[in-house]
């Protein structure tokens, strides 16, 4: 996909926003043909359903076994393609080589669009010039906000880790904290790198990186308490992702250490342990949200041509706090998985 010929043949407003997207897809489309296909057409858009071709869109990530963070990005996508009346095929590795070899699958199934993370962009940069050959719309999700415009993505939609990594080392430094451990659950990946560093522009304490095997989680939580029982002034240990939280709390007690938690993105037993005190704060980037927006854009641009901020901005989906003072009304919405 060629941005800059797209850009010069399309021009769409550079203020169009998700939400405005979202609430396009929310009256469906409409046949203007009679009889049942008239009737069934005005009950899908009653129901807020589509009435457009059906389409196939290829959601590819790099999720870890076991990680239940991506369970949410995949129910937001199964929901717009609910809507969309879009087949969603899913597919997954954390190893690079393989996630691209996912998108060739994808390719070579003639699939309407694919939406994929970037969590190690150069590894995908081949496969998507073939995308591209294929003429299929590609959008990104999650991880790749540096890179996405360079690699000819349409869109975009995810938080900014440096920005987000930024905001956490400031709360940090209202909460007392002096020295941290920074917790990467899988070398290489450049949204993680770029949370802690974002962390350590911030935050005005000490800050270390300890790199664990995001695989095993066993292994994660005897490298924590290692590092806990090796170290007794870390005052905090911030994770990267929700099951490593909730970990890192074992971890604490394991090594007698009085070191709070923190962490980045939600689940619902996240949530739980804000609500117990067993986790000081999340930061929450609305993974069900990436999952849901990605696949609407997509319907969105083959249908109707549209396609969020203009091509040029990413939509971004965090950060947002959740701690003490609002965890109980995220609950309700965790409760849905829909946090």
């Amino acid at each position: 996909m060629d941005r800059s010929s797209r850009s010069r043949s399309r021009r769409p407003a550079p203020w169009v926003a998700a939400a405005a997207a979202a609430a396009l897809t929310l009256t469906g489309c409409a046949s203007s043909h009679g009889g049942k296909k008239a009737e069934e057409a005005a009950a899908n858009a009653a129901a807020g359903k589509a009435d457009t071709p059906r389409m196939t869109v290829a959601l590819i990530t790099h999720q870890a076994p076991g990680d239940t963070f991506w369970d949410t990005v995949r129910k937001g996508a199964e929901a717009a393609a609910a809507k969309d009346n879009v087949k969603l095929v899913y597919s997954a590795d954390p190893n690079a080589g393989n996630q691209a070899n996912l998108v060739q699958n994808a390719i070579d199934q003639k699939v309407d669009g694919i939406a994929v993370t970037l969590a190690k962009p150069d590894a995908m940069k081949n496969v998507l010039t073939k995308a591209e050959g294929a003429d299929i719309p590609v959008v990104g999700l999650n991880s790749g906000l540096s890179d996405w415009k360079n690699l000819g993505l349409l869109e975009f939609f995810g938080q900014d880790e440096n920005v987000a990594g930024e905001a956490l080392g400031k709360k940090l430094n209202t909460t007392g904290a002096k020295r941290i451990a920074c917790v990467i659950q899988e070398q290489g990946n450049v949204g993680l790198t770029q949370r802690c560093d974002g962390v350590r522009k911030t935050f005005k304490g000490d800050t270390q990186t300890l790199y664990v095997n995001g695989t095993d989680m066993p292994s994660v939580r005897s490298t924590i308490t290692a590092k806990l029982k090796q170290d007794s002034s870390i005052d905090t240990v911030v994770t990267l992702g929700a099951p490593f939280a909730l970990t890192a709390v074992q971890s604490v007690a394991d090594a007698g250490s009085k070191a709070k938690v923190a962490t980045f993105d939600l689940n619902k037993e996240l949530v739980k342990g804000v609500q117990n005190g067993g986790i000081e704060f999340a930061v929450d980037q609305q993974p069900y949200l990436q999952g849901y927006l990605a696949v609407d854009s997509l319907w969105l641009y083959k249908n109707n041509g549209n396609y969020s901020g203009g091509g040029e901005q990413p939509v971004l989906t965090g950060p947002a706090f959740v701690d003490k003072s609002n965890v109980d009304k995220v609950a309700e919405y965790a409760a849905k998985g829909t946090r």
